[in-house]
């Protein structure tokens, strides 16, 4: 049986720095709760998009999450990488494919691309 885990490919903080740069399209989705994306988010440049989606929500909103990413790379991001990393297998499960755990989380992206993210 094939392991939906498996698809998921795995995204440094600085990669993804530069393919930002670079102009590639994205949906990033964060995975937090409220009260943490309220704290702070990552901000994007035009030509990607921003989604977020509690992981509890993710079954109700499946279909939102499908329709945001169309053909655009799918990277999911939490806190340290943990939640996110299990939200991307979830909806690899599902059937999406183009998944990418941001590794570390928002608090990589803070230590080594953007210090005005705080931390937490």
């Amino acid at each position: 049986m094939p392991n939906p885990m498996s698809d998921i490919g795995r995204i440094a903080a600085e990669e993804l720095k530069i393919r930002f740069d670079r102009g590639e399209p994205f949906l990033l989705l964060d995975v937090r709760e409220p009260v943490e994306r309220a704290f702070c988010a990552i901000s994007i440049p035009a030509t990607a998009h921003d989604l977020h989606v509690p992981m509890g929500e993710l079954p109700t909103r499946l279909e939102e999450i499908k329709t945001a990413q169309g053909e655009r790379l799918l990277v999911v991001y939490c806190h340290l990488g943990v939640r996110s990393r299990q939200a991307a297998g979830w909806l690899a499960h599902q059937g999406l494919s183009g998944l990418v755990n941001l590794e570390g989380g928002i608090e990589a992206w803070s230590v080594d691309v953007d210090p005005d993210v705080p931390r937490y």
